[in-house]
């Protein structure tokens, strides 16, 4: 009988818990847990963050962690926009120079290529992307939509589509960096086939036979970079699936749809090895005319319907790995002791306070809550009930800032401070302020913006705190109120809010440096009254939710150079606000679209990695 240590060239050790650093395929006692373990590779998808726009048969192409959306189609026609994917989350890019869905895509996203497609009408016209800006070069083939492909932006292998007659196409093309030259046909004529891999060794699954006739097809066919040979058919008979891979040994296959016209998605996904097929994790939502890009063990789907005609901007990430990748998400948290909206809040998930604001009576509130990571506590109340305040530091050395009280349709400069168990009024800021932006700590604080009582009056004044005295800072660009803000006193940022009537909303960003405002990258919405994480850092920093200019549950995440979508919030909500960093991120309060204030209370968590231990047993 062969031996362990035969095996894998080591034996099997006792250890009082797991081993820190467990090498792939090593088996250890845990003598603590009585258990033999071990560390294995496996395969599962998990929810990521969803792209800004969904879309049907977008055009994708790249890696995992650097991946492009291209066109698609949504009512009332298809679209030029572009976004991409940086394994978190997804920014917009430089549009298309046409419309297109339903076209060929290969390369990376600063050498990227997308081909054919329907733009109104089919198309045969060919772009080139060098990460800012496309190229229009050679003509493919065949004039037509359903075409598909994979490889480099200079060595692209297309194949099938849906020719004008209407008809199915067997024709195979291959690109060379400026030009198509035709190939050796398909076993079978194809629309959609799911391919990927290189032009010297692709694989392309599935796809449809003939329109207008539906039937589907489980064709599994590769190529060698001169002709194509059948292999072990699909598992499914489907079209519109989705393939990542890179070889034709090497391939993953997700999603697609059945034979009825638009018969439900499916969440099957099968990997290829060469030479079978193997069934791996189901797709947590069934999609199909989906786009992605990667390998097949480390990848993401994306957009595509879910139940046809809708097509939401999902995405799915798929990882084989010893590791157990869990994406950044939100859960929920103790409810707030007291609904309300337009208040203040400092602190993280774990370390919260939330103070004042409004309910839907009115009235105005002095109450102040901490928050332990489970449950909100009843503290001291403020010194003055107000509304439309914001606050700065953290839950044991904070400062509340402006807002406006009962009887006072003004602003107010009050400011006030908290040392963990009571508040201070402390005097008053230079200039009154209604939901300013606020960010930094207890002795170096900064407040920026809002406005002084009548909504079309904004403020573009900022002005430092130094724990006891207020001096004037540098001026923003634009006067706003209900923006997102966070950093410190000498590297903040504020992004979005409200400009004034009759609703408009920025987009904007403005970075500050302890002395001036200087412009950022523009968010990829225009929003307001977003709850930041205003004490994170200027470069590594989100904000949740808002109106733009209906009430959103989107959150949007910056990395000191570009604005990318995060994981959306569970609940729509407005005139709320938050605290804590990027990573862990507390919201609360707020009203979604009924106007009264809201008890609920979510965290955010950012992504995790573990190793993959499992427990094996004789049975």
């Amino acid at each position: 009988m062969t031996t362990f240590k035969e095996i894998q060239g080591r034996n099997i050790r006792s250890y009082t818990t797991n081993p820190d650093n467990p090498l792939e395929g090593q088996m250890w006692y845990n003598q603590t847990d009585l258990a033999l373990k071990g560390l294995v590779a496996s395969g599962a998808w998990s929810s990521a963050a969803s792209s800004t726009n969904g879309g049907s048969s977008r055009i994708g192409f790249g890696i995992q962690t650097a991946g492009i959306a291209a066109g698609g189609s949504t009512a009332p026609g298809n679209q030029t926009v572009v976004e991409e994917y940086n394994g978190s989350g997804w920014s917009t890019e430089t549009a298309l120079p046409v419309s297109r869905q339903d076209g060929g895509g290969a390369g990376t996203t600063t050498a990227g290529l997308v081909w054919c497609g329907e733009g109104p009408g089919n198309l045969n016209t060919t772009q080139e992307y060098n990460g800012s800006s496309w190229t229009t070069t050679g003509n493919y083939p065949i004039t037509a939509r359903g075409v598909r492909g994979s490889g480099t932006q200079t060595a692209a292998i297309g194949d099938g589509g849906n020719t004008p007659a209407p008809a199915a196409s067997n024709v195979s093309a291959e690109y060379n960096g400026s030009t198509w030259t035709a190939g050796n046909n398909l076993p079978g004529n194809r629309i959609a086939a799911a391919t990927s891999g290189t032009q010297t060794s692709a694989l392309a699954t599935t796809g449809k036979t003939g329109v207008p006739n539906p039937t589907v097809s489980n064709l599994n066919t590769s190529y060698d970079g001169t002709s194509w040979t059948a292999e072990t058919v699909y598992p499914l008979s489907l079209r519109q699936a989705v393939s990542t891979g890179t070889s034709s040994a090497a391939n993953l296959v997700a999603g697609g749809v059945g034979d009825a016209p638009f018969g439900d998605a499916v969440t099957a996904a099968n990997v290829w090895n060469g030479s079978s097929w193997t069934a791996v994790g189901n797709l947590g939502t069934k999609s199909t005319h989906g786009n992605g890009a990667g390998s097949s063990t480390a990848s993401y789907i994306n957009s595509g319907a879910q139940d046809y005609p809708s097509y939401p901007g999902v995405t799915q990430e798929y990882n084989f790995s010893t590791n157990v990748i869990t994406p950044g998400a939100w859960a929920s948290g103790g409810a707030l002791n007291q609904a309300r909206r337009i208040q203040g809040n400092v602190g993280g998930k774990d370390a919260g306070l939330a103070f004042g604001g409004y309910t839907s009576s009115p009235e105005y509130l002095n109450v102040s809550e901490e928050y332990n990571g489970t449950s909100w506590t009843e503290g001291n109340n403020l010194n003055t009930a107000r509304y439309g305040l914001r606050g700065f530091g953290i839950q044991t050395a904070a400062v509340a800032i402006g807002g406006q009280k009962s009887g006072t349709p003004t602003a107010i400069a009050n400011y006030e401070s908290y040392d963990g168990s009571s508040w201070t009024a402390s005097g008053s800021m230079n200039v009154a302020r209604e939901e300013p932006g606020g960010f930094g700590i207890l002795t170096a604080g900064v407040a920026t913006g809002g406005f002084n009582g009548d909504p079309s009056t904004m403020l573009t004044s900022t002005e430092e705190y130094n724990g006891s005295s207020w001096t004037s800072g540098g001026a923003t660009s634009v006067a706003s109120q209900s923006m997102g803000a966070s950093g410190t006193q000498t590297a903040g940022a504020l992004a979005g809010g409200y400009l004034g009537p009759p609703g408009a909303r920025s987009n904007r960003t403005e970075e500050y440096n302890g002395s001036s405002w200087t412009s950022g990258p523009t968010v990829f919405i225009n929003v307001s009254n977003q709850a930041p994480a205003k004490n994170g850092t200027q470069n590594a920093w989100q904000f949740a939710g808002g109106r733009a200019p209906g009430i959103i549950s989107t959150t949007c995440v910056y990395n000191g150079s570009s604005w990318a979508t995060g994981p959306n919030i569970a609940t729509a909500r407005t005139e709320f606000d938050g605290g804590g960093t990027a990573g862990s991120h507390l919201i609360c309060g707020g009203s979604t679209p009924a106007p009264a204030g809201v008890t609920t209370t979510e965290e955010f968590t950012g992504e995790t990695v573990s190793a993959n231990i499992k427990t094996f047993t004789t049975s």
